[in-house]
């Protein structure tokens, strides 16, 4: 799909030309104030965080119509077991693939494409839906979707040095956050209303589809800069690209190890349906309340960050936020007392998003553009390994030693985890403001000119 004719395009890249250097005069370097919508400012990021929140709407809606629909096909908990599987074994196999598709081809153009793919199968899903197709064809749909994902991460992941300058990066980041957050809280809620009100969940499959679809008319909307293309044969050495990077740069590597681990030990989340029933016996309802806790900290966090200026002590802030997750879990596993559990909760999800938006602007910052894709794919398999695994570990060590102990050992580990990363990485915690940060490795020519682009 076309973006735009070569005319408009140029028109279009001299218009954002004029727009940067007018808000590099508004925000000049020394930064005397701080504009909380910085990012929010320039029309190509707003295009991409309204195509990204109405797709991720669309998605949440759609995990509790597939949950829904096959529960109440099977009634077999096993095969909601297999809908992660089903989606998360593409990504797991394809993500090398994706990341070097995503550097080098334009990442719009994949986008688009990948999320026509995405919508696709929900059109199928609902099709399925109104005929009472195959509980077979479902999966297949998932795999098929989990291979659109793959690549479409990949690529959306590079996206946003394409729509803000440098300096933005850390308030775009945050909005991504808040916007992601809010989807998350009513996504759910929105799917169960339509399923209540129209007896299935055929609905919410067509509005993932008109979702998806309103991606791609706002991803083609973005006129800035293109990104530097990688020209490197798609051979195994390109292809580890990004995995031999990260390994390179040790701050990167330090932020995304603390994260893996902490999510690894801090499963509190996958428990919660025990702490509902049998510890805090507060029911359905307050299960609901408890899910929804994480994501109202998180946005609230992520809106007052949006209102911050840059951290002068990224490092010190992951490390902090880490470890205030960990002390949140320990604090929930330990808990009886139901306000205390959601203020616990509340808590996990602030300090989650600091890291998140952290660890998404040392990985944009620290990247060259030619390796974007690549690193942003092979980060997506970490978050997603990460939230597998600790999912299967809290449920196997609350089996062993009971939830409360489970959790509350969890919560320990990530305190333990921080003060070993910062003793391992003193690269870490010593990391300033991020946008100051040199590259650990002499850039090469073809970096050196990506970065003056930025």
């Amino acid at each position: 799909m076309a973006i735009s004719e070569d005319r408009g395009e140029e028109t279009a890249g001299r218009a954002e030309a004029e727009a940067l250097a007018e808000a590099a005069q508004r925000h000049p370097t020394s930064q005397q104030t701080h504009d909380p919508y910085a990012a929010l400012r320039f029309s190509d990021f707003r295009s991409l965080i309204v195509g990204t929140s109405l797709a991720t709407l669309g998605e949440q809606m759609l995990t509790v119509a597939i949950g829904w629909d096959l529960y109440a096909r099977t009634n077999s908990a096993l095969m909601l077991g297999f809908v992660g599987l089903a989606q998360f074994a593409p990504v797991l196999a394809l993500s090398l693939v994706a990341g070097h598709a995503a550097d080098r081809y334009d990442r719009r153009t994949l986008v688009m494409f990948t999320q026509g793919l995405i919508a696709l199968t929900s059109l199928g899903l609902a099709l399925i839906a109104l005929t009472h197709g195959p509980v077979g064809l479902i999966f297949l749909l998932l795999a098929l979707r989990g291979v659109g994902e793959a690549f479409n991460t990949a690529a959306s992941g590079a996206l946003p040095p394409q729509t803000v300058p440098l300096e933005f990066y850390e308030n775009a980041a945050s909005w991504s956050s808040s916007s992601w957050q809010l989807a998350a809280i009513l996504g759910p809620a929105l799917a169960g209303l339509i399923i209540a009100t129209h007896g299935d969940a055929t609905p919410v499959y067509f509005f993932d589809a008109l979702g998806g679809v309103a991606f791609i008319v706002m991803v083609s909307r973005i006129k800035g800069k293109q990104a530097t293309q990688s020209h490197e044969p798609m051979t195994a050495a390109g292809l580890m690209g990004g995995v031999r990077f990260i390994l390179q740069t040790k701050v990167i590597l330090a932020a995304i190890t603390l994260d893996m681990v902490a999510v690894l030990l801090g499963g509190a989340t996958t428990l919660l349906p025990i702490y509902a029933s049998k510890i805090l016996h507060v029911g359905p309802q307050g299960l609901g309340l408890m899910a929804a806790m994480p994501s109202v900290g998180a946005v609230c966090m992520a809106m007052v960050q949006a209102y911050l200026p840059p951290f002068k002590h990224a490092g010190r802030t992951l490390l902090l936020a880490v470890g205030g997750f960990g002390v949140a879990t320990l604090v929930f596993g330990v808990s009886h007392y139901f306000p205390l559990s959601l203020a616990a909760l509340l808590a996990l999800g602030a300090f989650d998003n600091v890291s998140v938006v952290v660890r998404k602007v040392l990985l944009l910052l620290r990247t060259p553009d030619e390796l974007r894709g690549r690193l942003s794919a092979v980060n997506n398999v970490f978050i997603g390994t990460s939230n597998q695994l600790g999912g299967f570990e809290s449920g196997v060590a609350a089996a062993a030693l009971g939830p409360v102990l489970a959790v509350a050992l969890g919560g320990v580990g990530s305190v333990l985890a921080v003060i070993g990363i910062a003793w391992a990485w003193p690269e870490l915690r010593n990391l300033g403001r991020m946008k100051a940060v040199e590259s650990d490795q002499q850039p090469t020519e073809e970096t050196a000119e990506a970065g003056a682009r930025l």
